[in-house]
């Protein structure tokens, strides 16, 4: 199954997400792409991802037959604020250099000449947009523009920031992607804004920020119904509400058991009992 954009843009159904992979990335990247996924998130942020060994992963599989246009490649751009001293960019340029230098940098990491997602990592203050945000977006809204990413997007995003987003910017983003709790109706607002928009919604963190799930009795009793483990029915639940799930399993059975997610539904009393869970 396909989830697509306002833009007619489609994107696979589930992603795999390479943060806080290390000297792994470039193995695990192959493992994903040949257990079934087919999109790969990323960032130009070493402090948390190798972009680099995302590229060494992907000239591996072309090796292998597997082809830069049959995957879905999402990377980042991190203003200063989000990086250390290894900054992809020259820190002290204007923001829209930034933007056109790191973007650079992910196309030579990537060994490609487009990227087919491309998303701000984070506005600069949780509050609001500020004028640097609006630099940045313009910056990406230039790289869409230009045909060099497909879709564009935001990260770390609140529900007024997305609203001013969808409200101001010439181009709307086309993905966001957030981290989703249980606890607060698995980011319903920011979802339902996105819904209305036809953005699509990324869930990341949708087992670690959420442990309490896999001790409820009513989710353990629903994951014996359908014979499978606790995991695949959050990421089924969130596939059934409409987001794109992220996994960054680092095992092979997992990878090959969360892709299995589609392969049961479950029922809209099942899909209650997850919305509401720790509220």
């Amino acid at each position: 199954m396909a989830l697509t954009a306002y833009n007619h843009v489609s994107l696979p159904s589930f992603m795999y997400g390479t943060a806080w992979k290390k000297e792994a990335t470039a193995h695990l990247v192959q493992l994903a792409v040949t257990s079934g996924f087919t999109a790969i998130d990323t960032a130009n942020q070493l402090i948390h991802y190798q972009e680099a060994l995302v590229g060494d992963a992907l000239q591996a599989l072309a090796a292998q037959g597997i082809a830069r246009d049959r995957l879905f490649l999402q990377t980042k751009f991190t203003p200063a604020n989000g990086q250390d001293h290894r900054t992809p960019y020259d820190a002290s340029a204007d923001l829209t250099t930034q933007v056109r230098q790191s973007f650079d940098s992910s196309l030579a990491h990537l060994h490609t000449d487009y990227v087919d997602s491309y998303v701000l990592h984070g506005p600069s203050s949780r509050s609001h947009l500020g004028a640097e945000d609006w630099e940045v977006w313009a910056a990406i809204e230039g790289l869409y523009q230009s045909g060099k990413t497909k879709m564009i997007g935001i990260s770390n995003v609140s529900a007024g920031q997305l609203t001013q987003l969808c409200d101001r910017a010439r181009v709307k983003p086309m993905v966001v992607q957030n981290r989703c709790y249980a606890a607060f109706g698995w980011d319903k607002e920011v979802r339902e804004i996105c819904r209305t928009h036809g953005i699509i919604y990324q869930g990341f963190s949708l087992l670690t920020a959420n442990r309490d799930v896999f001790v409820d009795p009513e989710v353990r009793a629903i994951a014996q119904r359908f014979k499978t483990g606790i995991a695949q029915v959050v990421f089924r639940f969130a596939m059934q509400i409409g987001m794109l799930p992220l996994t960054g399993t680092t095992s092979a059975q997992h990878m090959k058991e969360d892709l299995q997610a589609e392969a049961f539904t479950l029922s809209p009393e099942d899909i209650r009992r997850i919305e509401t869970i720790g509220m």
